[in-house]
């Protein structure tokens, strides 16, 4: 089909007004935050999508995919446009970009049954806010609470900075309703537990919109309580003791909301008015007073075995309620890149806890010695934020000055960084990624990630997507 036609055919679909052809939207919904510093200075080299539609109901979804799978048009499905590893990014000229922030309807709180119904576009900090209203909360906040929508939440399999207590959106979901490329709908109906072979809801669960694109979701809620919370910070010696004390504290059964712990070079950033120099472990506790005073008591326990020196809670609790990035940071941070030619970066894995700190030296040493650009690094460390019973995961941050072109500086930095982390995690039997998604600058790791059990993986995209139009070269490596 020529392109007149196509988008003759996708208005007929979602109504003229809902498909947006201007050249300045194009080009912004060509990448996402993985190449955020290049767009910052305007640069965006594509390919750019043929249009974006924005899309009202479950059947225009399902429309515009039978629609593309039928001439083979790839599509690319967002919500709220938070991805940071590539997901979003159009990587085949004249692609459909698939938006579902209109769908942003509520569309049932449950508080006998403790769970909501969204559609996709709803923000989370909305449904919060709703539910805060009658007690209660989602029990997830990731850092982009402000922004993030649920359809990418359930998509990219996020987590947020309760995980400790709440677990991650794969805990959370109890029911979902998805589109696959030929245009069938699926729901996959809201009950406690079932054994009715294996968990159908996994399928979409962090498909990353390579499979299908989710249209609505039913979450479990929680009673909301942060009248208990209790905050707790620790000067330590070094991360290795940290993910000592976050494996006792875990692994003995406590469950605090928050458990984290900052190398020195993290916190220095982070805690910069009391770190001096130390790592840092953060725990917060909630829910009831009793529980969460019980599980404080025992924190402490734990920890005064330990060198450590104790730091005043209300200095935890300050830096607690400014984690989230909004729009005024993400523009201060824009702001930061073109001043003064500086980006940071993050790479998350996760490991047991017998190899979580070995990456963690092997990474920093490899960066250090073999990365050719390590003069231009200006912060290298990480912290570990979700921990379970076998293991927890690092966060691995770098900071660095750019000296070269905006356009060489992914190649140039990121991608050699990123290459030594996931190399590294992967050969000690750690996974590549915790929880922001392969997409397609991780995708190339795709096979080695899951080895012998690939090609399970690859059967679900060849079953649920066989004409490969549903965001080509995420998660599955393009040349595939």
């Amino acid at each position: 089909m020529q392109e007149n036609e196509i988008l003759d055919r996708l208005r007929a679909i979602a109504g003229a007004g809902q498909v947006d052809t201007e050249e300045h939207l194009l080009r912004a919904a060509s990448v996402d935050r993985f190449k955020k510093y290049p767009a910052a200075h305007g640069i965006y080299d594509g390919p750019f999508p043929l249009a974006i539609v924005r899309a009202r109901d479950t059947a225009t979804v399902a429309a515009v995919l039978a629609f593309a799978d039928e001439h083979r048009i790839n599509v690319v499905p967002r919500t709220g446009r938070t991805g940071t590893e590539g997901g979003l990014e159009t990587s085949v000229p004249g692609s459909i970009v698939l938006d579902g922030s209109e769908m942003d309807a509520v569309l049932e709180i449950d508080p006998v049954n403790m769970q909501a119904r969204v559609q996709c576009g709803v923000p989370l900090r909305v449904l919060e806010e709703r539910l805060r209203e009658q007690g209660l909360t989602t029990g997830h906040s990731p850092q982009s609470k402000p922004l993030a929508q649920y359809g990418g939440l359930v998509a990219t399999r996020s987590i947020g900075q309760f995980s400790t207590l709440y677990g991650g959106i794969e805990d959370m979901v109890a029911g979902l309703e998805a589109v696959f490329p030929d245009g069938t709908v699926s729901r996959i109906k809201s009950v406690p537990r079932r054994a009715a072979g294996p968990d159908i809801r996994s399928i979409v669960l962090g498909n990353e919109g390579a499979l299908c694109f989710v249209t609505e979701v039913t979450v479990k809620v929680f009673r909301h309580q942060p009248e208990n919370n209790r905050f707790h910070g620790y000067l330590l010696e070094d991360v290795h003791t940290g993910i000592a004390i976050l494996r006792e504290v875990v692994t003995t059964g406590s469950r605090p909301s928050v458990a984290r712990v900052y190398s020195e070079q993290d916190a220095a950033q982070h805690f910069a008015h009391f770190a001096q120099g130390n790592c840092v472990a953060v725990f917060v506790t909630g829910g009831p007073k009793a529980i969460a005073e019980a599980t404080s008591a025992e924190i402490d326990r734990i920890v005064s075995g330990y060198p450590h020196e104790k730091t005043d809670p209300a200095l935890i609790e300050e830096w607690f309620d400014n984690l989230n990035w909004g729009p005024d940071k993400i523009e201060a941070e824009r702001e930061a890149m073109l001043t003064e030619h500086a980006l940071g970066y993050t790479t998350e894995v996760s490991a047991d806890w017998s190899t979580i700190g070995r990456i963690y030296d092997r990474v920093l040493e490899r960066i250090r010695t073999e990365f050719p650009h390590a003069r231009d690094i200006t912060l290298l460390g990480g912290h570990s934020s979700h921990s379970y019973q076998n293991g927890t995961n690092m966060y691995f941050v770098y900071d660095y000055r750019i000296d070269c072109d905006p356009r060489a500086e992914i190649e140039k930095y990121h991608k050699p960084i990123n290459a030594i982390i996931v190399e590294e995690t992967l050969a000690l039997g750690g996974s590549m990624v915790h929880h922001h998604g392969i997409g397609k600058y991780r995708a190339e790791w795709t096979e080695r990630e899951h080895g012998s059990a690939y090609p399970m993986l690859r059967r679900l995209k060849e079953a649920f997507d066989p004409n490969g139009i549903m965001n080509a070269g995420t998660i599955f490596p393009a040349d595939r």
